[in-house]
């Protein structure tokens, strides 16, 4: 009878044993997390009122990051979208830093896994972030030249440059991230052709016209200089 319960009891003194190891451990990611947390939101209300102080919103309806927020279909203002990105970057990273603290193989591999992987995150978001703001720059600076240049077909024009800049930035991003690079090169490479290669005939087709009227114009010119010359 006695082996009988010996049987049952060393089980959960094992499981108890473990556990009085485990438990120090777990109290410690609590209060990773509790403190990360409460830092986070600080942070977050510090940021939020420092960029309120030097007008952020206002510099970033200048430079296009509001509009580029409003065709994401996000309507908050760029403030408080950084606040926000902020708080749940810190609460990711304070996650991570109190699984550490659990002492688990498994999870300690996958921990240094997302350090080593936090740069390329964080330089992916901000080629996606710049080169979304560049794209919008240069596909006004397009327009504006196109129109007082009396080009026909400026919107098409700008349009066009905007999308094969975001092509072009969407697959760095991607590539930075190292989200299947041959993949990646070979379907940039691909839309990037084909997009070239429409936009090439589209305006060779829709310029012969233009080209028509040109030669027209200056015919008469060239046939009343060889009659002079004559």
């Amino acid at each position: 009878m006695a082996d009988f319960f010996d049987l049952i009891l060393e089980p959960l003194e094992a499981v108890f044993l473990k556990f009085k190891v485990f438990l120090p451990n777990l109290l410690a990611m609590l209060v990773i997390l509790a403190v990360g947390v409460a830092l986070a939101k600080l942070f977050q209300v510090v940021l939020v009122k420092s960029l309120n102080a030097v007008n952020f919103d206002r510099w970033s309806d200048r430079v296009g990051i509001t509009a580029l927020m409003r065709k994401g279909d996000l309507w908050s203002k760029p403030s408080a979208l950084f606040g926000t990105v902020l708080l749940w970057l810190m609460i990711l990273v304070t996650l991570m830093i109190g699984l550490g603290a659990l002492r688990v193989a498994a999870i300690d591999n996958l921990v240094e896994q997302f350090f080593a992987y936090l740069p390329r995150a964080f330089s992916a978001a901000l080629i996606l972030v710049l080169g979304s703001l560049l794209a919008g720059f240069v596909s006004r600076a397009v327009l504006i030249a196109a129109v007082n240049s009396g080009y026909h077909y400026s919107r098409l024009l700008a349009e066009a440059v905007r999308i094969l800049l975001t092509v072009l930035i969407l697959a760095m991003s991607m590539e930075q991230l190292q989200i299947a690079p041959g993949i990646v090169l070979a379907a940039f490479s691909i839309i990037f052709g084909g997009i070239v290669t429409a936009l090439a005939i589209s305006f060779g087709v829709g310029g012969i016209d233009a080209a028509k009227r040109m030669i027209e114009r200056e015919s008469p010119a060239e046939k009343h200089d060889e009659i002079e010359h004559l």
